[in-house]
């Protein structure tokens, strides 16, 4: 089995971040105030990146709109912020098809709503070939 460690580092403080904000305000909280803290941890880790990005959306290679994503880390890596009491495998396949509708390779899956942090990494496996 070959680990793919694309952005792994990058990742990796993101999620540290992430257990940091979880171990200081625990559950409960909707899921902007869990993003407004996020955004202090990065900061103070001197992670690079956006918040409440509008990213292009394309499909087959065609610009078809744009919505925003909750981070864009180091203009390469999407994090996805949720606050339920579980995550499901529709939010899997909403990262997964986020990382093809905005032409990204890694994504992060981060849910604030369960006793402990439940966090996802997303790799991209493939470029799929458009006409």
């Amino acid at each position: 089995m070959i680990l793919d460690n694309r952005h792994g580092k990058l990742t990796e403080v993101v999620i540290g971040c992430a257990m940091e904000v979880h171990r200081t305000l625990g559950t409960g909280f909707q899921e902007v105030i869990y993003q407004r803290s996020l955004a202090v941890e990065m900061e103070k880790a001197g992670v690079v990146f956006g918040r409440e990005i509008e990213m292009p959306l394309f499909y087959k290679g065609v610009d078809v709109g744009s919505r925003r994503v909750d981070f864009l880390v180091g203009n390469s890596v999407l994090v996805e912020l949720k606050a339920l009491h579980e995550l499901t495998p529709t939010h899997y396949a909403q990262i997964i098809n986020y990382l093809e509708a905005y032409q990204l390779e890694v994504g992060l899956l981060i849910n604030f709503g369960e006793r402990s942090l439940r966090f996802k990494r997303f790799i991209k496996s493939q470029q799929k070939n458009n006409p």
